[in-house]
């Protein structure tokens, strides 16, 4: 039955179509089997599917099932064969009483397509009960005088058995005054009469002792036997007599015990002994003797047990009075039992399906017939639902519902209903009966996963560990089990350059991400790429999320040193005339760090200085100037060694060594300094030929371009109408070299140059910048955060 109910969740699209199918069978006549009471339980009773015309597995696949009223099941079905058998041995009395014929109503259910078959089920009685005289010793008191032919009821016997096998006759024992005839009562049970043939003579044989036996139709028969005492007595010749020999009285069933039915009353024309009259039962089956009472002297029936209409409608009840001879008359009081609303209606679940899944258009919950075991209005049933759920109560036949989705179900909207399926009589007062069912909503993968933010940006300081932590994507999927778990993955990148293979993993369960490799902040700044998270459902959902990654930088490079270069060369001598004032630009130390931010922000100090004091450096821009006026007694070569550091943490530094030559003028020949000339000396001849041909070549290539620089410059100043400048030395104009700031330098600055003539050395004399106008700043440097620098320092000449 478990995979008939899950067959039967697939297949909710057409439920509709099948309960109409359903509803067409309603005008069939129910087919008819029959049985034998006390056969043996699994006996064969018919082929199903034969009968049905169905084929032998076809009753399986369509989820066939039997059922019947109040779920007792007296047969069960082999879906394999298609065979109807019993589930237990059936003992019709038990089943039917004295009902005849005892017949058994049931349905087939196909579940898949929805169909219906009534069909019934007759158990046939057999003679397995004998008759039973309640009382089995009668006493009888007859006159003398009656006279031949006259009748005597006496009390029947009692079979369970029904038909044949019920009291077919009465035979009394061989005697020569009595005979015994069988009558048969309104109800259709047979009781017997004893005839008096011949008159009696109480001084001849004052008492006779018979034996009546009752013996039913079986086959073999079955009899039961009682002891008749007849007394002869003296004559009485009037028998009491009843008002009415017909009463008719109506009776709630919900009457209490020892409620008064009615009063019967007979008289009898004697007088004396033979006049006092005695009420009794007559003839009274035992379910009667339980039910009612008599009063012997007052003829008051009142009740003696709890009536029940849906059990028994009517009483015939025969009421003796005997008076104190042999003499007694007889009446029956006809009792209808009138129906109250005392039994609740009742629900029986034939077919239900505890798990709906979501999205299905229409599918079938339950099917349950309802009952009620009162008659007319109080037979009559409403069954309804809560009126704000997404459930239909759909009528099919016979009492006869089926349960049924309104709209498609979304459990993430509400994964359980609780349904009270509420059933009402219409009698009064009313009676209801309610029956609580729990519906789940089954999942089905219609949610794909959901990102916590579309946009995620991670922070990882450069010089990482590989397999770091670097941060976490989330996703949530409102689905349920598989549909739920969420599995993540990396998207290809958009930019096919990018090794995001090498740089980043994702854990596929939790969405952790890892760098796999140390990040370089000079090499990569920020990358971004796409996570994907995928549900396990089928077919699979997913959703997509970028994630970008910043590499913040680490102080891990220490500051360069552009100029003066660093190149193991002979060092740069630097000339200062001693006519130089305070604050003369000697030269500027240019820098760059390769990091950013504040880790790029240099700063510059004096380290060492041959003179203390003569010189300073400016802390911000690396200038390097004099501190006070030269004088003759200052030394004419000096030493200085400049830090330039970072302000990174910790910081890094570099240190760049700086010759100065102090001269009295630009006109003065160039005096090496005597570490390089003793380098010089020991230079062997090879190297001291390539350092003449370098210089040479040099020179010649720095000549050139002057003089292709100087023919442009005064080509342009000519177009400006500016005036021509001379030198104070020398044939040449006097022009302005320009250096733009590179790399760290926040400023332009210009320099006088003159090209010394006739000295022989055509050197450079740089005498002192020419600042520009900061309108109200100070010529100090500005630093930009987050600046770039390039790895070359440009000059222009003008």
């Amino acid at each position: 039955m478990e995979a008939s109910g899950k067959f039967i969740c697939r297949q909710r699209q057409v439920v509709l179509f099948f309960v109409l199918l359903g509803l067409s069978q309603a005008g069939i006549e129910p087919r008819r089997y029959s049985v034998v009471e006390e056969t043996e339980g699994s006996s064969f009773v018919t082929n199903l599917a034969k009968d049905l015309g169905l084929g032998q597995r076809e009753l399986s696949k369509r989820g066939a099932r039997v059922i019947s009223k109040g779920n007792k099941l007296h047969l069960k079905l082999d879906q394999e064969t298609g065979d109807l058998l019993l589930n237990e041995k059936l003992d019709r009395e038990v089943l039917c009483g004295h009902t005849d014929p005892c017949v058994l109503r049931f349905q087939v259910l196909l579940e898949n397509p929805l169909q219906f078959f009534q069909a019934e089920l007759q158990v046939i009685d057999i003679n397995d009960h004998s008759p039973v005289f309640v009382d089995r010793d009668m006493l009888l008191k007859i006159s003398e005088s009656s006279p031949p032919g006259t009748t005597f009821p006496l009390k029947n016997a009692q079979d369970v058995d029904v038909g044949r096998n019920n009291i077919e006759t009465y035979i009394i024992s061989p005697n020569s005054y009595f005979r015994v005839l069988t009558r048969k009562s309104s109800d259709g049970s047979r009781y017997p009469e004893l005839v008096l043939d011949k008159a009696l003579d109480r001084e001849q044989e004052p008492e006779l002792r018979l034996t009546l036996t009752a013996q039913d139709g079986g086959s073999p028969p079955r009899s039961g036997i009682a002891q008749i005492n007849i007394e002869v007595v003296d004559i009485n010749d009037n028998a009491p007599e009843f008002e009415q020999s017909l009463y008719r009285v109506k009776i709630p069933e919900d009457s209490p015990i020892g409620f008064l039915i009615v009063t019967v009353s007979a008289t009898d024309a004697d007088i004396g002994v033979n006049g006092e009259i005695s009420y009794s039962l007559f003839q009274a089956s035992e379910e009667i003797c339980k039910t009612f009472e008599i009063n012997s002297m007052t003829g008051e029936i009142r009740l003696k047990k709890q009536l029940d209409f849906e059990r028994i409608q009517i009483y015939e009840v025969n009421i003796e009075a005997r008076d104190s001879g042999s003499f007694s008359g007889k009446c029956t009081v006809l009792t209808q039992v009138l129906d109250v609303n005392d039994n609740a209606p009742e629900i029986t679940m034939s077919a239900f399906t505890r798990h709906i899944p979501e999205n299905s258009p229409e599918a079938m919950v339950a099917v349950l017939s309802v009952s009620d075991l009162d008659s007319e209005e109080n037979g009559k049933i409403n069954c309804t639902i809560q009126d704000d759920l997404p459930f239909l109560l759909k009528s099919s036949l016979e009492n006869f519902y089926t349960l049924v989705t309104e709209r498609p179900l979304d459990r993430e909207s509400q994964a359980e209903y609780n349904i009270t399926i509420t059933v009402t009589d219409l009698g009064t007062p009313r009676l209801k009966t309610q029956h609580n069912i729990t519906v789940t909503v089954s999942d089905v993968n219609d949610n794909a996963p959901a990102f916590s933010q579309t946009t995620y940006t991670l922070r990882v300081r450069e010089n990482n560990s590989p397999a770091l932590h670097i941060g976490s994507v989330s996703a949530t999927d409102r689905d349920s089990g598989a549909n739920a778990q969420v599995t993540y993955s990396l998207l290809p990148p958009a930019d096919p350059q990018l090794p995001l293979a090498s740089l980043v993993s994702i854990n596929a369960d939790n969405g952790q991400l890892f760098a796999l490799r140390s990040l370089d902040y000079e090499a990569l700044q920020a990358f971004e790429f796409g996570v994907r998270a995928a549900d396990r459902g089928s077919p699979a959902l997913s959703s997509q999320a970028r994630v970008r990654v910043l590499v913040l930088d680490d102080n891990d490079n220490a500051p360069f040193v552009l100029y003066p270069p660093q190149n193991g060369s002979a060092p740069c001598t630097e000339l200062v005339p001693r006519a130089a004032e305070a604050g003369y630009l000697v030269t500027k130390v240019v820098a760059v760090d390769g990091d950013s931010g504040q880790n790029a922000w240099l700063s510059y100090q004096l380290l060492k200085a041959t003179e203390p004091g003569l010189f300073g450096v400016w802390a911000h821009n690396g200038e390097v100037r004099t501190a006070r006026l030269l004088s003759e007694r200052d030394a004419v070569k000096h030493r200085l060694v400049v830090l330039v550091k970072d302000n990174g943490e910790p910081p890094r530094s570099a240190s760049v060594t700086l010759h100065v030559l102090l001269v009295d003028g630009f006109s003065q020949p160039y005096l090496p300094l005597p570490e390089v000339a003793a380098a010089e000396a020991r230079a062997d001849p090879l190297t001291v030929y390539l350092v003449v041909a370098l210089a040479s070549v040099s020179s010649l290539f720095l000549f050139s371009v002057l003089v292709f620089v100087a023919v442009r410059l005064c080509r342009r100043s000519r177009a400006a109408s500016a005036g021509r400048c001379s030198g104070p030395e020398g044939h040449f104009p006097g022009h302005l070299v320009d250096v733009s700031g590179a790399g760290t330098l926040s400023q332009s600055y210009q320099y006088e140059v003159y090209l010394r003539g006739g000295s022989g050395t055509s050197e450079f004399k740089f005498l002192k910048p020419n600042v520009p106008n900061f309108q109200g700043h100070s010529p100090g440097p500005e630093i930009e955060e987050n600046a770039n620098f390039r790895n070359d320092f440009g000059f222009s000449i003008q």
